[in-house]
């Protein structure tokens, strides 16, 4: 018995770092590619209208070639995401029912959507506003910007890449439900818990005014509405399973015993 449980760990392990070498391998591949594509996207990011009253500079050596690696990795890690997701979800996948497999797999395309919808709501409608906010509070200090390039994209990245994970959380949520690990009734009694932890996550990625700190918190909450939704269909779908699974069980018990 020992021995089988050794096996069977060793397999696990050995899934396991196979999974990871192919999602490192992707990503390695990608960011091949994210070599020749960080130059256009560094280009149109700044002849970008966000961008155009802006003068970017080189304040050390060094900053450009760092901005142009920021972004190749960047890129690189963005399009392998799918990738490596598809192997975490190869690798758990023998744990679950056939219906949640197929289920889960959906996970993955719509984990990276969102993702980008995460990118394109805070490059389109909350940086532009910060960025203006933080030009407008220079201006009424009779302060002139002259601004390093590695700082801008620095400053631009700490604005869009939290929001990209953070549209990730309906998906972790259905995923984390159909897991058995949160349920929706969990997911509200812990929502004043929640809203206060989104409001100081809004205040730590927005600048101290009002209006900006609306602009992330409301997003936010929705959000979490949503995903107590969500969890709710997940949870109704994985009960059903299980009761599906468990009638199958029990005719097959049923099945054996009467041809003993």
């Amino acid at each position: 018995m020992t021995s089988e449980k050794n096996m069977s760990l060793y397999g696990h392990i050995g899934e396991l770092r196979k999974r990871i070498m192919w999602a490192l391998l992707a990503f390695f591949v990608f960011l091949a590619a994210g070599f020749f594509l960080a130059k256009p996207v560094i280009v149109y990011l700044q002849s970008d209208p966000i961008a155009k009253n802006i003068q970017m500079n080189a304040f050390h050596l060094t900053d450009p070639l760092n901005v142009y690696m920021t972004f190749a990795f960047f890129i690189g890690l963005v399009l392998s995401a799918p990738v490596a997701l598809y192997q975490l979800w190869a690798f758990i996948s023998p744990g679950l029912y056939e219906n949640e497999r197929k289920v889960t797999l959906m996970y993955i395309p719509i984990a990276f959507v969102l993702f980008l919808t995460g990118l394109a709501f805070s490059y389109f409608i909350l940086f532009p506003f910060v960025v203006s906010f933080m030009g407008n509070v220079a201006i009424s200090l009779s302060v002139e910007g002259e601004y390093g390039i590695q700082e801008y994209f620095s400053f631009l990245f700490n604005i869009t890449l939290p929001f990209g994970l953070l549209f990730q959380f309906p998906v972790l949520i259905m995923f984390l439900t159909r897991l058995g690990i949160v349920t929706p009734d969990y997911l509200k009694k812990i929502r004043k818990i929640a809203y206060f932890g989104i409001l100081v996550i809004a205040g730590l990625i927005t600048p101290p005014e009002l209006l900006s700190h609306l602009m992330v918190t409301f997003p936010l909450i929705l959000l979490y509405e949503i995903s107590i939704i969500i969890s709710r269909m997940a949870y109704k779908k994985r009960m059903k399973a299980e009761v599906e699974a468990l009638v199958k069980q029990r005719e097959s018990e049923m099945e054996s015993a009467y041809h003993e």
